[in-house]
């Protein structure tokens, strides 16, 4: 049981991922664009408040989960959401640029290692 919820936030914040980075399929990935562009913001934004909804609820049932800075996820879904009216365009095009490749890397990874027991026994 613990397993498939675990799972199931870490596809959670997968596909979080994996929206914004559609996002950019019609778009140049950069950061005027996104100060020009306020549908894709909201968009961006929500999807990090997402991840770090998904990822409290991720620490909260397995605590020493490998995912680098889990708490500061949490912690920035919070500001996001609390602390809206003073959300920089620099510090939500900081973590779309230098922090959600990582996180998507260890997401595919731990899944990976999660589910690869459970094929071998079939």
């Amino acid at each position: 049981m613990a397993n498939t919820l675990i799972i199931k936030y870490l596809n959670d914040i997968l596909e979080s991922i994996e929206q914004i980075e559609s996002y950019f399929n019609t778009l140049p990935r950069r950061f005027d664009v996104y100060c020009n562009t306020p549908m894709m913001q909201r968009a961006i934004q929500m999807n990090i408040s997402i991840i770090g909804e998904a990822t409290n609820k991720l620490l909260k049932i397995a605590p020493d989960i490998p995912i680098t800075k889990a708490r500061k996820i949490v912690d920035t879904r919070n500001y996001m959401i609390h602390g809206y009216d003073s959300v920089s365009h620099d510090m939500v095009w900081s973590i779309v640029i230098n922090h959600l490749p990582l996180l998507k890397s260890e997401v595919l990874k731990i899944i990976s290692e999660i589910e690869t027991p459970q094929m071998r026994d079939i």
